[in-house]
């Protein structure tokens, strides 16, 4: 079950499936914040964890402590899924926080070699942690989308033409490169975002003079970068825009969405798939999981735009010392045999 930090961001459907996977909607804040996150067990830090099977191969996961949320070695997106997808055993099992600074630290600390955080925390970027390929694809496609009114769509379909090719863009690297300057190194959004579009040849129009939109956001914490990127991308081309950031869970700001209150919002495919439409079959393939998502919008009078190369999602990462010693980029090199 998805553990939730402060404030979580919306109760999907996925919470049922997954094992900590962030949705892009659990939290409000980065682990490099300081910020609490769950509660880790009495234990925790105190003792390995029995709960993970013991390495049945020299390979170089057997060699190595994985830390993690308590629940890891029963969850399919975790433990489980490490197993029966890459065939990882880890020497021993740690429970920490979902994602939080607890992982952090311990990763830092050398108390564990690999640790879960979500794809896009600035920790990675701040510590100069590697985050390993999820080569094999374990995690649900919770890349970054868009989802625009149809109604402002059909009135402005320059909306889609300038926003998409941004989206592609927006690597991993590149979010959680924001993300820091944000959360971490306390800069302004605002300010950050106009850097990062002008660095990456921003061009100035008139496509959308005299057309107003409304960019809103939920408070998980670079979801104002995202409605940042969409604001200036749109009023660089002759947009006004009015910015409704922070309104709280997905459960107040998606009904806002729907109701014209607001007419454009970043979101995560699977978890926002999954919220719209829990029948839905969310899967690791981000364009089928986009292509549901759009067939579950259409009731709703919503579109969704090209998704981005980046994610919100479980990401399993190691020091640079590690990644170096090992030399490890995906999860499928852990499964090597050990040096």
């Amino acid at each position: 079950m998805r553990m939730n930090r402060m404030a979580a961001l919306g109760a999907s459907m996925l919470v049922l499936i997954s094992a900590c996977t962030t949705g892009g909607g659990t939290t409000t804040s980065p682990a490099a914040s300081g910020s609490p996150t769950s509660a880790a067990p009495s234990d925790t830090g105190a003792s390995p964890s029995s709960d993970a099977s013991g390495p049945t191969g020299a390979t170089i996961a057997s060699q190595l402590v994985l830390g993690g949320p308590a629940e890891c070695p029963e969850r399919p997106f975790c433990l489980i899924g490490l197993k029966e997808t890459y065939g990882l055993e880890f020497k021993e099992f740690r429970p920490l926080d979902v994602g939080g600074p607890l992982t952090v630290a311990a990763l830092q600390g050398g108390d564990i070699d690999v640790g879960l955080l979500l794809t896009s925390d600035p920790s990675i970027a701040e510590r100069g942690f590697v985050l390993l390929e999820d080569d094999q694809q374990l995690q649900l496609a919770d890349n970054l989308i868009p989802v625009v009114r149809q109604e402002v769509l059909d009135e402005s379909p320059e909306i889609a033409e300038l926003i998409d090719p941004w989206m592609a863009r927006l690597t991993q690297e590149e979010l959680t490169a924001l993300n820091k300057l944000v959360f971490v190194d306390q800069e302004d959004p605002a300010d950050v975002v106009e850097q990062w579009l002008s660095d990456n040849g921003l061009e100035t129009g008139e496509a959308g003079a005299g057309v107003s939109v409304t960019v809103g956001s939920t408070n998980f914490y670079e979801q104002e970068i995202l409605g940042e990127i969409f604001a200036q991308i749109l009023e660089a081309n002759g947009f006004t825009v009015e910015r409704k950031f922070q309104l709280g869970a997905r459960e107040v700001v998606f009904p806002a969405l729907q109701s014209g209150e607001i007419d454009l919002l970043a979101e995560y495919i699977a978890t926002a798939l999954l919220f719209v439409d829990p029948e839905a079959e969310a899967s690791t393939d981000a364009a089928a999981t986009a292509e549901a998502f759009n067939t579950a919008l259409e009731p709703l009078e919503l579109v969704a735009l090209d998704f981005a190369p980046a994610t919100d999602q479980n990401g399993f990462v190691v020091t640079q010392e590690t990644a170096d010693q090992y030399e490890l980029t995906t999860m499928s090199d852990l499964a090597k045999p050990a040096p």
